[in-house]
């Protein structure tokens, strides 16, 4: 048989519509989250390449709909050191679902783009990687409560680079829609407002090139095998990120639910970290908060900053340092209730305050009970 000069030259295309229809088929498997709901998907032919869409008919005056987008960033690398990719959705989805989350919005739709090096060749296809990578699809989705309408795979060769063989790079868009009156605009927020925190358990996927960093200078290439509290450090970086959107569109009713509970504002609490989000979230009104109750990093973390000399401030503008998301609101314990629901463990960490700083009573490794301002 002549050889396929295309294949010759990186890219499959028979490998391409093999991982184009997996990852249809998990998509699939997503579109009961919103059966019988609003953005329940239409497909009159089924087929990967096929039309599809969601029914949106009927939106009253006052809907907002908007387009976020995301990737994963450099974590996609702690699943090509571990070979375990089935998280790596998780991740994305928390990026782009969370982040709408905090507009006051319902994310509905989602839409991604997954870029790799090469799915392989005949005699070594990675098309297992790929249906790991579905698997974390139809979990994600789940938990943000969306359905995935349609997706891209593209093979890139030399343009993407990475650890191993199976190199990749993943972003995706959410649409949202909301409720004008329901809308986080951050003017609600009110001085003496109790900030709960969500608890994260791991780096979600912010700040990981410093992580990478540190762990690579202190034991070398292969850092991601080193031993730390009975488990490899890759393991542990590559937890996946907790997804809080189902939780949060519970407390405010979403786009057309009942409210359960007071909101004022939320930020999620990725790249700037605490204080970053928190003075996002704050920025419309000027306050400032004071978080002397923080909830407590993890082990690997306090021990990336022990590593790396990375102060308590740094730490805390580049990771989440233990709490995914922070919910500015008058009724507290309502809010603690309804996470606890959905399985996320919840306190109050601060309060608002007529003051523009951010304030926070440090958890850190070398500054532990000390006050930080920013």
């Amino acid at each position: 048989m002549a050889k396929d000069p295309y294949a010759d030259a990186g890219v499959n295309l028979e490998l391409g519509d093999k991982a184009s229809e997996i990852l249809y088929n998990a998509a699939k498997l997503t579109w009961k989250n919103r059966k019988g709901k609003f953005g329940e998907v239409i497909e009159p032919f089924p087929d990967f390449s096929s039309f599809r869409g969601v029914h949106v008919g009927g939106l009253p005056i006052g809907t907002i709909m908007n387009l976020g987008l995301d990737g994963v960033g450099t974590k996609v690398e702690l699943g090509e050191r571990c070979f375990k990719h089935d998280t790596v959705a998780l991740d994305l989805f928390a990026m782009v679902c969370d982040d709408a989350v905090v507009r006051g919005a319902e994310p509905v739709l989602v839409g991604s783009i997954l870029d790799v090096k090469s799915l392989g060749g005949e005699n070594k296809p990675y098309i297992n990687f790929v249906k790991q990578l579905a698997l974390g699809y139809i979990k994600a989705a789940s938990e943000a409560n969306v359905v995935v309408v349609n997706g891209e795979i593209a093979e890139l060769g030399a343009r993407i680079q990475g650890f191993g063989e199976f190199n990749y790079n993943w972003g995706a868009a959410v649409v949202w829609f909301a409720k004008k009156e329901r809308a986080f605009t951050g003017k609600k927020v009110k001085v003496g407002d109790t900030l709960v925190g969500l608890k994260e358990k791991g780096f979600r996927s912010n700040g990981l090139s410093l992580v990478r960093k540190v762990f690579g200078e202190k034991y070398g290439e292969n850092w991601h095998e080193k031993d730390f509290s009975g488990s490899k450090i890759g393991e542990l970086v590559l937890t996946p990120s907790c997804i809080y959107t189902r939780a949060v569109v519970d407390m405010f009713g979403g786009f057309n639910g009942e409210p359960k509970v007071e909101l004022n504002g939320a930020a999620h609490i990725t790249g700037g970290g605490l204080p970053g989000k928190v003075g996002r979230m704050l920025k419309p009104t000027g306050f400032g908060a004071l978080i002397d109750n923080p909830f407590l990093p993890s082990d690997l973390m306090l021990h990336c900053q022990e590593a790396g000399k990375v102060s308590d401030a740094v730490a805390y503008k580049t990771w989440n340092m233990g709490q995914g998301m922070v919910i500015a609101t008058p009724d507290p314990n309502g809010v603690i209730d309804v996470a606890l629901s959905h399985g996320i463990e919840a306190k109050k960490v601060g309060k608002v305050v007529n003051n523009p700083r951010i304030l926070i009573k440090s958890n850190g490794f070398f500054s532990k009970g000390q006050t930080l301002e920013f």
